[in-house]
């Protein structure tokens, strides 16, 4: 009850910017799933929005994400639209020893990261903020090549920052994050489904 009523003031407090960032937001999702390149201009002007909105927080590692976002929005679009040889970028998998090396090269970066903004920085949630930011600068050039697997990184990303948010009370991002995480599981069942059509055609 009380997150219930902290949520509505969130929503009554929070300004025209931040209903637009999220709107956007969800709508960069549904794009990606449906793997529409709208999604990327959605993501271009969400993320900027978002870059104020935590650096004006003390977020400072989320502020700096969101302005890598800004760029990837970019990339993402080119890739998408031209794809390999002017062909539509197929859905593709890596392999589980691959994963492994960027989790662990990306777990030390994090933590090296976490100790500069902890130590040396204003930042809250310095190790916390630095795991999910790094995570998701690698995650995001997983969804720029159209990567199966980026699904299942956003899960873990946006469950830690759904607390990352709710410590902050940004009360209507946490709302935002929730529906993603739902949205994730569809949008992974999804690409696996038009992934494995796609092995099926290409054997055919």
């Amino acid at each position: 009850m009380e997150f219930l009523s902290q949520a509505l003031s969130g929503f009554t407090a929070m300004s025209y910017w931040e209903y637009i960032a999220v709107a956007l937001g969800l709508a960069y999702l549904v794009f990606v799933m449906k793997e529409g390149l709208w999604a990327w201009p959605c993501a271009f002007v969400s993320t900027f929005i978002y870059t104020l909105l935590f650096w004006n927080g003390a977020l400072l590692m989320e502020s700096l994400l969101n302005f890598y976002y800004l760029a990837m929005a970019v990339y993402g679009f080119y890739c998408w639209k031209n794809g390999k040889e002017k062909k539509e970028l197929p859905i593709s998998s890596w392999q589980f020893n691959t994963h492994l090396i960027i989790i662990t090269v990306t777990s030390l970066i994090a933590l090296a990261l976490g100790y500069v903004m902890d130590n040396y920085t204003h930042a809250d949630f310095a190790y916390l903020d630095s795991f999910t930011t790094c995570f998701a600068v690698m995650t995001t050039y997983l969804v720029a090549k159209k990567v199966l697997e980026n699904w299942l990184y956003w899960l873990v990303i946006d469950a830690a920052s759904i607390y990352l948010y709710l410590q902050k009370g940004y009360y209507p991002t946490v709302v935002l994050f929730a529906i993603y995480t739902g949205m994730v599981i569809w949008g992974y069942l999804q690409w696996r489904q038009h992934f494995q059509l796609q092995r099926e055609l290409a054997f055919a």
